[in-house]
């Protein structure tokens, strides 16, 4: 996870941090440009969030649950200042999953994310605040007019001949979507956070919630695959979820409405 040392002055936050952030150090750890987050080195660390006002709420909400079930991080505050959402959470500990450590080690990072994937979705989730078949519902309808069609985004893994194709099987997908599983909605090895191996918490859950396990297992497979540069892993993947959970043509069809929605 990349830190670059920054000097932000007081006045850009909420004075409702100043006691976390004192004179601390500050690090920028942003990884895309949707959101900023940046790394207070202070005691065991914190993280603090900021984006466009009302982007933050269900990743606050997400993060609460998930932290009740010892998954993710502590919420310390969750505010609106300037037109923005903030979101300041401890530090998880450990490293995320593309640290070097584990991308050395490829089929035991398949493995453990294959299993912990499969813990999360066995997990009792009866009170979790979020319904994601409804934002993620919209979402891909949203994107049957073509914008935002990304027909290169599953290369190698899932691939339709046309934009019409894609849309046909994200239809037909958005029919059999079940609300039976607790999800993490963006299962990438950033967001996984481990412990020299062990499980730690899961980050960046704005995207969680109730929903089908197929968007979950469709990116770990897509996350094996862009950050070790091969399809190699997509089997084992598979074998050490648990194949018997696993519908390939959900799959494919999960694969169409991310496509799609872009």
């Amino acid at each position: 996870m990349k830190r670059t040392y920054i000097e932000e002055k007081a006045s850009d936050w909420p004075e409702a941090l100043t006691g976390f952030i004192g004179d601390a150090a500050v690090f920028d750890s942003s990884c895309s440009p949707e959101a900023k987050v940046f790394f207070i080195d202070k005691d065991e660390g914190y993280f603090l969030k900021t984006a466009e006002a009302g982007t933050l709420r269900t990743e606050a909400l997400m993060t609460e649950y998930m932290h009740s079930l010892q998954l993710s991080a502590e919420v310390l505050y969750c505010g609106t200042f300037k037109d923005r959402d903030w979101l300041l959470t401890r530090r998880i500990a450990g490293e995320d999953c593309t640290d070097p450590q584990y991308l050395a080690d490829p089929k035991r990072l398949c493995d453990t994310t294959a299993g912990l994937l499969r813990m999360l979705h066995e997990t009792d989730a009866e009170n979790c605040p979020v319904d994601r078949i409804r934002s993620y519902t919209e979402t891909v309808k949203n994107g049957f007019t073509g914008l935002h069609y990304e027909p290169d985004l599953f290369q190698g893994l899932w691939e339709f001949p046309s934009f019409e194709d894609a849309k046909r099987a994200a239809e037909e997908g958005l029919t059999l979507l079940q609300r039976d599983t607790l999800l993490h909605g963006d299962y990438c090895l950033p967001n996984i956070i481990l412990n020299n191996w062990r499980f730690s918490g899961y980050i960046d859950l704005g995207n969680g919630g109730i929903g089908d396990r197929h968007i979950d297992i469709l990116w770990g497979i897509w996350t094996l695959n862009y950050n070790l540069g091969t399809t190699e892993y997509t089997g084992r993947f598979m074998d050490a979820y648990g194949r018997d959970r696993i519908d390939p043509e959900m799959l494919r069809m999960a694969a169409a409405m991310e496509m799609i929605g872009g």
